[in-house]
C-alpha cells in the first residue's frame, strides 16, 4: 500500500517552505499509524510501521514480544483498508507539524527582541488584556501594561514595547507594553536620528503613563544641542511621540554635570531661583517665587514627583516668601530611576541612584500629602 502522491508532494512542500525535514514528518506519521492500527479489529498488541520515503510504500508489521520486551516473532499485518486510514492520519500529522513549525518560526523571529518596538493592529480588547496582530504573530498586552484611560478599539494601529517572549506549549506568547518608560525611548529613536547614531544619549527617564514624561538627554558632540535635537523644529519631533501616546506630555531636560541645574530644569516650566544640595542626604531645597510655587509642584504634585525621580534627589520646594508654608516632593522609591537598559553604555545622570539602573515595568506612584495641601493650578506646556 502506498501513500497518495499528493500527500508526498505536501510533505516535500512543507520541507521546502517551512524547513521541516520529510524524515521527521514520516517518523511522526509512522507512530500515528501504529496507534491507528491498534484500534483496528483483530490487531496485535504490538506493531511497527515502515514508510518508504521514495516510493511512499506503507507496511504494518505485527510483533510478538517475550517477557523482557524482545521481539520473538514478526509478520506483516497491513489491513486491507489501511490506505484510507493512512491518508486521513497523514493529513492530521502534516497539519500538526505545520502548526508546530509555524510556532517555532515565530519564536525564532521574536526570541531575544525584548525591548524592541513593534506595531500591531488591535484585534481584541477587554479589561484583562489587549490582543495585537503583528502580522506574523499575536501579542498580548496585559491590563497593567496599558496606558491608563487610553481607549483602544478594534482596528486601531498602535506601537508597543516587547517585554517578554515565552515559548509555551500552545505556542510562543509575546507580551508587550505601552506603559513602560522605555516605550518613550524607542519612540524618540524613530524621530531623532542623533539618538540612533549615538550623538545624543537618553540618560534618564521618569514617566507617569498617560500624564507626563520627563527625559534627560546628553550630547556627545559639542556642536549638537541634545534638547533641540529631540524637540525638533517647532516641536515637530517630540510632537510625533506625544501623538502616539495620545497627548501624554513629554518634557526634555538637558543633562548637566551640576545636579542643581538638572533639578532646576526638571522642575520646568516653573522658574527656579535657587537650589541648595545636600549630597550626603541626597536632598535638594528648591526656592521659587510665590507665584511659581504651584507650577513647580504641579497638579497633585506630579511635576515635583517626576523631577525627583529624574534627579534621584528628594526635593523640598519652598517659596521665597517666609510666611508661605514649605512644600515637599517625595524622592523616588529605590529602583525607580530610569536609566539605560543593560547592554548599552551605562551613562546616567550624576545624581542617579545605583539601585535605579533597571527599568520598572509599572512604577508605583504615591501621592504626596504636602503636595496635595498646596494650591493647585493647571500646568502650562512649552514645546
Amino acid at each position: 500500500m502506498k501513500i497518495d502522491f499528493q500527500v508526498m508532494e505536501a510533505l516535500e512542500l512543507l520541507e521546502r517552505e517551512r524547513g521541516v525535514p520529510v524524515e521527521m514528518i514520516l517518523d511522526a506519521l509512522a507512530n500515528a499509524l501504529v496507534s491507528a492500527y491498534k484500534r483496528s479489529p483483530g490487531a496485535a498488541e504490538e506493531a511497527r510501521v515502515t514508510i518508504d520515503p521514495d516510493e511512499g510504500d506503507i507496511r504494518v508489521y505485527a510483533q510478538e514480544l517475550d517477557e523482557d520486551g524482545n521481539v520473538v516473532r514478526e509478520w506483516e499485518d497491513t489491513p486491507d483498508d489501511f490506505g484510507r486510514i493512512a491518508a486521513q492520519t497523514a493529513k492530521q500529522v502534516i497539519a500538526q507539524r505545520l502548526n508546530e513549525a509555524k510556532r517555532g518560526q515565530v519564536y525564532d523571529v521574536y526570541q531575544g527582541r525584548e525591548g524592541d518596538l513593534v506595531t500591531g493592529i488591535v484585534q481584541q480588547v477587554d479589561h484583562r488584556y489587549v490582543i495585537l496582530d503583528l502580522g506574523d504573530a499575536e501579542a498580548l498586552m496585559p491590563g497593567s501594561e496599558r496606558i491608563p484611560y487610553e481607549r483602544l478599539e478594534r482596528g486601531n494601529r498602535v506601537k508597543a514595547l516587547i517585554l517578554e517572549v515565552r515559548n509555551e506549549v500552545k505556542g510562543p506568547q509575546i507580551v508587550v507594553s505601552r506603559s513602560h518608560p522605555d516605550l518613550v525611548r524607542e519612540l524618540l529613536k524613530l524621530e531623532v536620528p542623533e539618538i540612533v547614531d549615538g550623538t545624543v544619549e537618553i540618560t534618564a527617564i521618569a514617566r507617569e503613563p498617560g500624564h507626563r514624561t520627563k527625559i534627560a538627554v546628553l550630547s556627545h558632540d559639542s556642536n549638537v544641542d541634545p534638547k533641540g535635537a529631540c524637540v525638533g523644529a517647532r516641536g515637530s519631533r517630540v510632537r510625533q511621540v506625544v501623538n502616539e501616546l495620545k497627548g501624554e506630555k513629554v518634557d526634555v531636560v538637558q543633562h548637566r554635570d551640576d545636579i542643581r541645574q538638572v533639578i532646576a530644569e526638571a522642575l520646568g516650566p516653573a522658574r527656579v531661583q535657587e537650589v541648595v544640595i545636600d549630597e550626603e542626604e541626597r536632598t535638594a531645597v528648591v526656592i521659587v517665587s510665590d507665584n511659581q510655587l504651584s507650577l513647580a509642584i504641579g497638579k497633585e504634585g506630579q511635576n515635583a514627583r517626576l523631577a525627583a525621580r529624574l534627579s534621584g534627589y528628594r526635593i523640598d520646594i519652598r517659596s521665597d516668601q517666609p510666611e508661605v508654608v514649605e512644600e515637599e516632593a517625595v524622592a523616588p522609591p529605590s529602583g525607580e530611576i530610569e536609566a539605560e537598559p543593560t547592554g548599552g553604555d551605562e551613562s546616567s545622570l550624576e545624581s542617579a541612584d545605583e539601585q535605579g539602573s533597571g527599568a520598572s515595568i509599572e512604577p508605583v506612584m504615591e501621592p504626596e500629602e504636602a503636595a496635595e495641601a498646596a494650591p493647585q493650578t493647571d500646568e502650562t506646556e512649552e514645546e
